[in-house]
């Protein structure tokens, strides 16, 4: 059985919640967070380096009792600890606390005070009035159980992360291409497009007459059980869970089969109704007038039959795509080498774990003019937010640092916290000592989408705030976006000089891709950086540029695709 990084980082998340609700030690609870999320930003397999022999504490965050629990977990797909962890408490707990807007410490309130064990206890709890009575809850809180309870087999039906896919897309892909007789391996549906959650995986291949590619893929090690079999078509599911399917075609219907099983299902449906058009039909197996194939070997031959020009896989949602196709008006899509720089990164100074020159050595290797240092201000206590006067040393540290560095600069900046009524975290005075200042709501997330509008355009309003960051405050599968007019906030941004990000951190992808097409409508600029607390977080920034791609963005909607000259022209206000 192969065990992914992601599925040590779940387990030891699991066992921090549990931890959690038994009130144990915030550090021994941290220490658990620390390293799931480590193992879900390390880029080689850990299952790998234990081959290897290499040393587990290497790892930032991993001591020697982690290290032997991730050998257990490797070794043995589970962890007694955390099974001992479910024996205290009642099953359905994990349930409630997966449940938006709750976690842990909600959780335990709940089954402390109203002995809630299940969702079915929660829901009867929230129909009763009694949640609301308890400290920290409220009506609200109330309402939102409710309204979550009531989406039903929705909240249990979860999509993969995009990155959690990626991590058991590629070793499969590369399992098949080292297959004898396969010469072709795609991913196909809506992990080609890009989308931030996949729902399975679908991979085509080509491959020689009599290759057995379709027994091979049965017996590849992360498979849990096959679901059927056959000659040209396989499904399986992986230890994870995740469906995968596997369809071999001909090289002569490649294109139009990768095509058709890309999708989307809306940007098919128009393309067969061009098609139809001009009396072709297009399946996936090729293009057809009458009896005859006219194309289909490549998807660049399907969308010339129906004289359109090719059409990237992050665009086809039927958004507009297939009439700017058309006319030729299809945009220049942001590419990874199009980035200058990243905006948002954090230090051990607050929450992060590398150092200054840590981070600095990382940002050399992906070729970066610069990076901004951003940590936490004082008002996220629980990160050691930087007060003015640990700001003010840092600045110092950074003046130092950039006179040792030749091809890198170092921005002085700040994730500043903005205050319920719209004040930011720190002086003037010292806010205007720093390059950039990237401004963040991590507080009062209840507040009405006219009180949280009003809060975000107040703050703008500061002529030293530079850019909002992960602008709906949504963690996806754990906590949706805060209410706030989007359109208001974009307006406002763009009047006052102002930007949005695009947060690549693969749990928030925050902006959504239609809140990014609206904003380059208005021609409203977006920063596309990681929220990266660990140097090797800068390599989320491709999940950025998915988005953003999703998004419809070019380089030139992206303010960190320019010179350091001209982007500091960009934030002066």
């Amino acid at each position: 059985m192969v065990v992914h990084n992601n599925d040590i980082s779940r387990i030891f998340n699991d066992v921090a919640d549990f931890l959690e609700i038994e009130d144990a030690n915030e550090f021994r609870v941290r220490a658990y967070r620390t390293a799931a999320r480590a193992l879900s930003g390390l880029s080689g397999s850990v299952g790998e380096m234990i081959e290897r022999g290499e040393d587990l504490t290497e790892i930032p965050g991993i001591g020697d009792d982690l290290a032997d629990k991730i050998k257990t977990i490797v070794t043995t797909g589970d962890l007694p600890q955390l099974k001992e962890l479910k024996k205290q408490l009642p099953s359905g707990l994990q349930e409630v606390m997966a449940l938006p807007g709750l976690g842990p410490k909600k959780a335990a309130a709940l089954y402390k005070e109203l002995g809630i064990g299940d969702l079915e206890d929660l829901r009867i709890a929230a129909e009763s009035k009694k949640i609301r009575a308890l400290d920290g809850f409220g009506p609200k809180t109330e309402k939102n159980v409710l309204e979550e309870l009531g989406r039903g087999d929705d909240n249990g039906d979860e999509r993969t992360l995009l990155m959690e896919a990626e991590d058991y897309a590629l070793p499969l892909c590369d399992y098949l291409k080292d297959l004898e007789g396969v010469k072709k391996v795609m991913v196909a549906g809506s992990y080609r497009r890009r989308r931030e959650t996949v729902g399975d995986l679908d991979i085509l291949v080509t491959c020689k007459r009599g290759a057995e590619v379709m027994d091979a893929f049965s017996r590849f090690e992360d498979v849990d059980r096959v679901v059927s079999q056959g000659r040209t078509r396989s499904t399986v599911i992986l230890h994870s869970g995740l469906q995968v399917d596997l369809r071999s075609v001909a090289e002569v219907s490649y294109g139009a089969a990768l095509h058709y099983f890309t999708g989307s299902k809306a940007h098919n449906i128009a393309i067969r109704r061009i098609a139809g058009g001009k009396g072709y039909k297009i399946n996936e197996y090729g293009v057809f007038e009458d009896d005859e194939r006219i194309a289909g070997g490549s998807e660049k031959e399907v969308y010339e039959a129906v004289g359109l020009s090719y059409i990237e896989p992050e665009l086809r949602e039927d958004r507009g795509e297939i009439e700017a196709a058309g006319k030729e008006e299809l945009p220049r899509l942001i590419e990874l080498g199009d980035l200058q720089g990243d905006l948002h990164v954090h230090t051990k100074e607050t929450d992060g774990h590398d150092s200054l020159e840590d981070m600095a050595k990382a940002a050399l290797n992906y070729g970066y003019e610069y990076i901004a240092i951003t940590d936490h201000s004082q008002r996220v206590s629980v990160a050691k937010g930087l007060d003015e006067n640990r700001l003010l040393e840092q600045i110092e540290a950074i003046d130092d640092l950039n006179d040792r560095l030749d091809s890198l600069t170092l921005l002085k900046g700040i994730e500043v916290d903005i205050l319920e009524d719209g004040s930011l975290d720190l002086d003037d005075e010292v806010l205007g000592r720093l390059d950039i200042r990237i401004c963040s709501v991590h507080s009062s997330f209840e507040l009405s989408s006219e009180k949280q509008t009003e809060r975000i355009l107040r703050a703008m309003d500061n002529p030293h705030f530079n850019i909002l960051c992960h602008p709906s405050g949504r963690l996806i599968h754990k906590r949706d976006p805060y209410e706030v007019d989007m359109e208001r906030i974009m307006e406002g941004a763009r009047e006052r000089g102002c930007f949005l990000e695009l947060n690549a951190q693969p749990e928030r992808l925050d902006l959504i891709d239609t809140h990014l097409l609206r904003a380059r409508e208005i021609g409203l600029k977006i920063a596309v950086s990681t929220d990266a607390h660990w140097a090797r977080h800068l390599d989320w920034i491709r999940f950025g540029i998915y988005q953003a791609r999703r998004g419809w963005l070019e380089a030139g909607d992206v303010i960190n695709t320019r010179s350091l000259a001209d982007l500091q022209k960009l934030l002066k206000r």
